[in-house]
């Protein structure tokens, strides 16, 4: 068993081990084209000796808020002692923040150690898949065989885990959820998951097994009704956003937001919450009774110092976060309309900006017109560029688009993010009030945020 908690700063040799885990996924389909197929990852995970199935598992999917929802949930479960595993994707800056054992991304030596470990299995079934006609196994689904194996290796009490697209055809799918949640569904992934929110929803429903307990953000009364039919042929408890628990109330705090949620089994008020955003606070009710779902079943009240102290220690990295002052620059992965009019809303609600640069990214498979009319209201001029992904939408190509939205006197065009970070700031600099956010794509921002810690933003 290898040590998932060692800090990694004590072991520089495991790094070069650790990001050669990445180029052996990489050299895989990548994430952007996953296959619609669980038997592969069931296969590995077969001769693995079904390791997803030595702990419980709290299944997350939806559009918008997945990743938030699943670190806070995972940081309520670590308070109470429980040694936790979480699966998120994508990443930021390295692969290892998605798999986090324990409240930290996990080591470079355990990573590397499981993945020797899973190599020869996975080798196994690429040959069997080859023999029959079929691609090898994904990017996402040796990742997939990957967490669950380093959470058994750990080993953990309970697992988080996030669904890579979709859901009933994800390979996080290979697993049982005792408890299935669902963020807040929108039109996202039409190429893949359905052209409507009811044919989105009726994918993603396909996480809830027999006799599971589920918990959903408010929803469209379209997505509403294809949870409630799934919950009714799985023989499963259905607890709806508004009706078996809610946001009470949200209060600007400094550093975030009081928060008062009832929740399933009790009400919990004035808990502080470490995040900007009425959605950050939506997603944070939704985590409490998935979390009282699955401790309690639903009936149990949390122990308020254990809620408040899993809430004050919960982070979302790239959410509204702050990473730079002087000036100021934010990063938010938003990258829909959904999230990007969330943005909005707590950039207008959470800070007093005069004016505000937005850095922009996005990817070919997204609707950039609809994210950039989301962002136009509280965008002064926008900094186009491009991540280094080869899903990237070229500059110019982007660019015109936010040109004819917003208009070409307040465009401007940059090939290397970089360069758009510091002609951002730049103009930030000249007037108080003045911020940068930077949003569009993941990727994007993760550049950014490699950028600004390599360029000590944060320091006065």
């Amino acid at each position: 068993m290898s040590d998932n908690s060692e800090p990694d700063e004590l072991n520089d040799d495991w790094r070069e081990a650790g990001d050669a885990v990445l180029t052996a996924l990489l050299a895989r389909v990548g994430e952007s084209a996953p296959r619609p197929r669980l038997e592969p990852t069931r296969r590995v995970l077969d001769l693995l000796g079904d390791p997803q199935t030595s702990y419980p598992i709290i299944h997350i999917t939806g559009t918008n808020g997945k990743t938030s929802t699943s670190r806070i949930a995972e940081s309520i479960l670590r308070a109470y002692g429980l040694r936790t595993g979480l699966m998120t994707s994508p990443h930021l800056v390295r692969l290892n923040e998605r798999i986090v054992i324990d409240g930290a991304p996990i080591a470079d030596e355990a990573l590397a150690a499981n993945w020797a470990d899973i190599t020869p299995y996975l080798q196994m079934v690429d040959a069997e898949l080859i023999a029959a006609g079929d691609e090898p196994l994904t990017f996402f689904e040796a990742l997939t065989a990957l967490a669950f194996a380093c959470f058994a290796d750990a080993p953990v009490d309970v697992a988080v885990v996030e669904v890579g697209m979709g859901g009933e055809w994800d390979s996080t799918n290979v697993a049982d959820g005792q408890v299935a949640v669902f963020t807040p569904i929108a039109l996202d992934h039409m190429n893949r998951l359905g052209s409507t929110t009811a044919e989105i929803a009726r994918t993603k429903a396909g996480i809830i097994k027999p006799s599971a307990a589920i918990v959903s953000a408010k929803q469209s009364s379209d997505v509403e009704s294809e949870l409630k039919r799934a919950a009714e042929l799985t023989e499963s408890r259905f607890s709806a956003e508004g009706d078996a628990f809610e946001l009470l109330d949200s209060k600007i705090a400094v550093g975030g937001q009081l928060i008062s949620v009832r929740g399933l089994a009790g009400t919990y008020s004035d808990i502080f919450l470490p995040m900007y955003g009425t959605h950050q606070a939506q997603n944070a009710a939704v985590a409490i009774a998935a979390v009282e779902s699955f401790l309690g079943a639903g009936t149990q009240m949390l122990v308020g110092d254990l809620l408040a102290e899993g809430l004050a220690t919960a982070n979302s990295a790239g959410r509204l976060q702050l990473v730079g002052i002087e000036p100021t620059v934010l990063v938010d992965a938003a990258h829909n309309p959904h999230g990007a009019a969330a943005l909005v809303e707590a950039v207008g609600s959470y800070f007093d900006f005069d004016e505000i640069a937005v850095v922009l990214g996005v990817l070919t498979d997204k609707d950039a017109a609809g994210i950039i009319t989301a962002l136009a209201p509280m965008a002064t001029r926008f900094y186009v560029t491009q991540s280094h992904s080869e899903r990237a939408i070229a500059v110019d190509e982007l660019a015109d688009q936010v040109a004819e939205l917003t208009g070409d006197e307040t465009t401007f065009r940059h090939g290397d993010i970089a360069e758009a970070l510091d002609v951002a700031r730049d103009w930030a600099s000249e007037v108080p009030r003045r911020a940068v956010v930077v949003t569009g794509s993941i990727t994007l921002i993760g550049e950014a945020i490699a950028v600004a810690e390599s360029h000590d933003w944060m320091a006065k």
